[in-house]
């Protein structure tokens, strides 16, 4: 009965977001994670106070994925509103004729860095209509954008998927960059495949096999940067590996390495001025900059945004919480509702307001934004994040109440049962069962 009752919320969040009329995430996994919270309650016979302040845990957890989302947006919809996607549209769209070439450099590389930078579906959303506006059917480029992000979305929005992910499972810092070490590897080889899927969708096998040159040149110039970053940072490998792959990818497709002749250039083309393209890329070098500088230990700023050194503290009324802010402003909410609970939230370190609010910020100043814009994005922005607020509070309450208990925990449970089951063959079926996670949750 345990494991029917484990297993049955999960069943019915899958039938309520595929059914016909289906449900919503930001409505499905609330409901999932109350019913969850009833079963805890009433059949496990869990402290009632311990189960609310797991919740209240995975309130402030929240605040870590979408403050990460809320910056991503806004910096997508500044570099929307101040013109610069327009003129990156303009400029990819001149460097080769090709149609591998120009999917390949919008589809891959770029969306390969807007995904390192970004992440939460923004590649997609910014490489889909450059490609449609260059003449590309809708529906395929669709498909082809998405499988090509294949790639680069474990370490999507600066790592967000790797060491956020995983940190329910409080693992180690060294434990989390081994598993980005062998994502790395495992994503290394799937490149050899899944940029020709991709491109099966959109062009034909003959344009495929006369452009392998420059399909080579443009994965490995993403892949090799990409597994040679995750050997030692999570945060890093898809954004400066794309940065780098873009550089290389336009630079090959200029001078025609690897691209067929059935395509030249047109003479009279109109190009876009480098000083234009300078000023439009200069959010992503901004962006990659600050990422640099406060990730590297050696630099010293790293210490400065994670320092744990006690600022002030005070106690919330009924012994709801200690409430801890250190110097580096990051906020605890220890021992809450007195179960011993604590959870936190790094507002400096978290990759948000630094870098992407901050070179928001910076770039209103820098392209003169009028007021009514820059407002209307910053509003955009929120609205756009409301309905992901909900899902991903649904997903992390749900998550923290499963794994209440230990080893009687409904996660433990579920694990346990389904090892014993499957016995070594487990490895052959758990991806399946993240697959089925991502799905919920809209992420990888």
């Amino acid at each position: 009965m345990a494991l029917f009752l484990s297993i049955f919320p999960i069943i019915l969040l899958i039938w309520l977001m595929v059914k016909k009329n289906s449900m919503p995430s930001y409505i499905a996994l609330p409901i999932t994670a109350a019913l969850i919270y009833a079963i805890k309650l009433f059949y496990f016979k869990d402290d009632a106070m311990l189960l609310n302040a797991t919740a209240a845990s995975g309130l402030v957890s929240t605040l870590t994925p979408i403050t990460v989302i809320f910056g991503a947006i806004m910096f997508n919809r500044m570099m929307e509103t101040t013109g610069c996607i327009d003129i990156i549209r303009k400029w990819l769209a001149t460097i080769s004729p090709n149609p591998v070439a120009q999917l390949m450099i919008i589809g891959w590389s770029f969306a390969f860095m807007i995904e390192g930078a970004s992440g939460f579906g923004t590649p997609a959303a910014i490489a889909a209509p450059i490609l449609m506006s260059l003449g590309f059917n809708p529906l395929k480029v669709a498909i082809f954008t998405l499988v090509m992000n294949s790639v680069p979305v474990s370490f999507g929005a600066v790592g967000t998927p790797t060491w956020f992910g995983f940190a329910p499972l409080n693992l180690s810092a060294e434990n989390i960059l081994a598993i980005g070490r062998q994502t790395g590897v495992m994503h290394f080889f799937a490149g050899f495949v899944i940029p020709v899927i991709g491109l099966s969708f959109i062009v034909p096998w003959s344009e495929i096999r006369k452009n392998l040159g420059f399909i080579g040149i443009a994965v490995f110039s993403c892949t090799i940067p990409y597994v040679a970053l995750a050997m030692v940072n999570e945060e890093f490998p898809s954004l400066v590996a794309g940065a780098i792959g873009l550089m290389v990818s336009v630079f090959a497709a200029n001078h025609g390495w690897g691209l067929s002749k059935d395509h030249p250039k047109d003479p009279n083309a109109e190009k876009v001025p480098f000083a234009q393209v300078a000023k439009a890329l200069a959010p992503l070098g901004m962006l990659i900059g600050m990422l640099v500088v406060t990730r590297i230990k050696q630099l010293g700023i790293k210490g400065l945004l994670t320092s744990k050194e006690e600022w002030f503290s005070f106690q919330l009324p009924f012994d709801l919480s200690k409430i801890t802010v250190s110097d580096s402003l990051t906020i605890t909410f220890g021992n809450i509702f007195g179960q011993g609970v604590n959870a936190s939230y790094q507002t400096l370190y978290v990759p948000a307001w630094i870098p992407f609010v901050f070179t928001v910020w910076i770039c209103i100043l820098l392209y003169k934004t009028k007021f009514k814009d820059a407002w209307a994005f910053y509003a955009a922005t929120f609205n756009q994040t409301k309905k992901p607020l909900l899902a991903l509070m649904g997903a992390l309450i749900m998550v923290q109440l499963m794994m209440v208990g230990g080893d009687d925990s409904m996660v433990k449970i579920i694990g346990k049962e389904f090892a014993a089951m499957a016995g070594e063959h487990w490895v052959y079926f758990s991806p399946y069962l993240g697959a089925i996670g991502a799905f919920f949750s809209g992420s990888n």
